[in-house]
């Protein structure tokens, strides 16, 4: 069967590398058009544009309208051209909620991976949703609930980040041997993870790294993200001691003592890696000021709103530096107050299931697409 894809951000290349992984488990056959980026790009050719070229912050977001809907209509032209069986639109609903709509209204199945962040804001997005998507596949357990509210049943699996989690560990050289590889010296490591965007580097690096400079007895090390130019961390980073290491997440993630992590999957990934962790953010002025009035949840971080309560401090906006360096201190030094937050992150992981969720999902939606064609 044919599947069109669209991700627009680095999370979603990573969930969709992994279903399109899953769906050629069970099609051999199957055959993929997407707008992605470089891990779905390694799983199977077929890309129409990366998603570099829609990527941009809430607040950058006016500014480049007229490239943003040049690029829908490039991708609605290619829908209708490829003559897809499914689209799967991952996460990112700016955007797919657009398609979803494109795509329904011109008889295209449509299964949404990774349900819109409708709990968080925009609860209105629920009735596009039950009227433009044929299924609708969650990855957070309490998301389950949440629709059920709205009378809407979703499909639940688990959370993919378990199997990319398991997969790495599976073949990892082990810590030593990976430090040395990289060249990282023997002192412990902290993690700096400033997000996949280039304004998050620009609003949360400087502070992690201000914060480098006080902890000379640890090894700073920030996970680059492979959609951005070295150039870019290398700015910031000249003089500092902070060293800087491309495509190696997860290793550094599973050698760390500790983490500096901006808010998004990489908080959940690191609680995988049971990797006690800060989780800080900051964004303009009038993107959090509109935030503020219309974001409906208690918490920022995956951990803390899986988990129910704060598990994992979370410093947002102001005093970036100082209300996070006494948190770092605590999540260094302190062995009860980490092994607690450790005993947390075992609880998550029960609610997101085993390994194999893109192979299940992957099977479902194969099973739901010949119950539709038969």
């Amino acid at each position: 069967m044919k599947y069109f894809f669209i991700a627009g951000e680095a999370s979603g290349d990573l969930h969709a590398s992994n279903l399109m992984k899953g769906l050629k488990e069970s099609d051999p056959q199957a055959e993929f058009c997407y707008m992605g980026g470089d891990l779905m790009e390694g799983v199977a050719p077929g890309m129409v544009m990366h998603y570099r070229e829609t990527n941009y912050m809430m607040a950058d977001v006016f500014l480049h309208l007229p490239r943003i809907f040049r690029n829908m209509a490039l991708i609605k032209r290619k829908i209708l051209e490829w003559k897809p069986d499914v689209l799967i639109p991952v996460d990112y609903p700016g955007f797919n909620m657009r398609m979803a709509r494109f795509a329904s209204g011109k008889g295209i199945k449509v299964y949404y991976y990774i349900s819109p962040k409708v709990w968080a804001w925009k609860q209105g997005r629920v009735k596009s949703l039950k009227k433009y998507v044929d299924h609708l596949f969650a990855i957070l357990p309490f998301e389950v609930d949440f629709f059920r509210r709205f009378n809407m049943e979703v499909e639940y699996f688990g959370n993919p980040l378990v199997d990319q989690v398991g997969s790495f560990m599976s073949d990892f050289e082990g810590a030593e041997e990976w430090q040395r590889k990289h060249g990282l010296g023997h002192l412990p490591l902290v993690a700096l993870l400033a997000g996949s965007r280039i304004k998050e580097i620009e609003t949360t690096l400087p502070a992690m790294l201000t914060l480098a400079g006080e902890h000379p007895e640890y090894q700073f090390v920030v996970a680059g993200a492979p959609s951005l130019d070295s150039g870019l961390y290398q700015n910031y980073l000249k003089g500092t001691g902070v060293k800087i290491v491309f495509n190696e997440t997860y290793a550094l993630l599973a050698c760390a003592k500790a983490g500096l992590v901006t808010s998004g999957t990489a908080t959940l990934e690191a609680a995988l890696f049971e990797l006690p962790q800060v989780v800080l953010y900051r964004t303009s002025r009038l993107a959090y000021g509109i935030a503020k009035r219309l974001i409906k949840i208690n918490f920022i971080s995956l951990v803390n709103l899986i988990y129910g309560k704060k598990l994992v401090e979370e410093v947002i906006q102001k005093d970036l530096t100082g209300r996070t360096r006494k948190e770092l201190d605590l999540i260094l030094k302190d062995e009860h107050y980490r092994r607690e937050m450790q005993e947390g992150y075992r609880k998550i992981k029960n609610e997101l299931g085993s390994q194999g969720v893109s192979r299940r999902i992957g099977e479902r939606m194969i099973e739901l697409l010949k119950g539709e064609f038969e």
